[in-house]
C-alpha cells in the first residue's frame, strides 16, 4: 500500500498543543486558509533518535 497525500497543520498560538494531519492535498478557501471541513484528521507522534537527532512523525490517532 502507498503513501495517502495529506498536509499538516498547526494553528499557532490558537493551536490546542499538538499538530494535525489531514488527508486529501491542501486546498487554500476564499480567504486562503486551509480547506478542512468534512476532511479525516489524526494527531502527529513524534519519535527522535537521542543519538543522531533523526526523526519520525506518525498520524494514527483520530481527533
Amino acid at each position: 500500500m502507498g503513501l495517502e497525500q495529506g498536509f499538516v497543520e498547526d494553528n499557532g498560538e490558537g493551536s490546542r498543543g499538538y499538530a494535525r494531519w489531514i488527508a486529501g492535498p491542501l486546498e487554500r478557501g476564499l480567504f486562503g486558509g486551509a480547506k478542512r471541513m468534512g476532511r479525516p484528521r489524526r494527531q502527529i507522534d513524534a519519535y527522535r533518535c537521542p543519538n543522531c537527532g533523526h526523526l519520525e512523525l506518525f498520524a494514527t490517532q483520530s481527533v
